[in-house]
């Protein structure tokens, strides 16, 4: 899903540039507002784990693989914003240094995977959260709003790469759904062990005021 350089064109990848610059500045504002000293250590340690966990690939089909994308749990733990400026610092990290993801596009993988991965993730989560309460609810909640953010993320990345020119819709859009709505299951069994694990170890980080 890292689109590398030379796939988009220029409108394209300035436009989603200035997008996620725009909610970038805007997640900084409401953390500086909210934060406390217990968001900035999770946020950290948040970082540190969704870029390891990115770094592991599993199997899909046919020879495909997919990795853990981690916007959803970074969502839920600290809130949507929080969610956008962990998801950020990890992408810009494995663009410089690892190349995972070309340079121009940069703001296209920031509005892909942390805007929408976090905040239509966490909105998601939070709707079907407040209609299905309880411990099993949290985990269906979480399971619905991280595979549907893995699936959101691959349809945005296929009609940019359309507007682009690079390849006509009808192509790129069944070849990166229909590979990632089997990602997403990885997804988010993934992320539902995780926040099962903190639901059993932690519960009070899940009651943590939301930024």
């Amino acid at each position: 899903m890292h689109i590398p350089d030379g796939f988009l064109d220029t409108k394209t990848w300035v436009s989603l540039g200035v997008i996620s610059a725009g909610f970038i500045a805007l997640s900084v504002a409401r953390s500086n507002r909210k934060m406390d000293e217990k968001h900035i250590h999770l946020m950290g340690i948040m970082s540190a784990f969704i870029f390891a966990a990115q770094m592991l690939n599993f199997p899909v089909a046919g020879g495909t693989s997919g990795h853990f994308m981690g916007a959803v749990l970074a969502a839920v733990l600290l809130g949507p914003f929080a969610g956008i400026l962990i998801m950020t610092t990890v992408l810009i990290v494995q663009c410089l240094v690892f190349a995972d993801g070309g340079i121009t596009a940069l703001g296209a993988n920031i509005f892909n995977m942390a805007v929408i991965g976090s905040l239509l993730g966490y909105i998601i989560y939070f709707i079907l959260y407040k209609i299905i309460r309880g411990k099993i609810g949290r985990l269906i909640a979480v399971f619905i709003a991280a595979w549907c953010c893995i699936v959101l993320a691959a349809s945005a990345c296929a009609l940019e790469l359309a507007i682009s020119g690079t390849m006509p819709l009808n192509v790129a859009l069944p070849a990166m759904v229909g590979w990632h709505v089997l990602i997403g299951i990885g997804e988010g069994l993934i992320t539902v062990a995780v926040i099962s694990f903190i639901m059993t170890t932690r519960p009070d980080l899940l009651e943590l005021e939301k930024i």
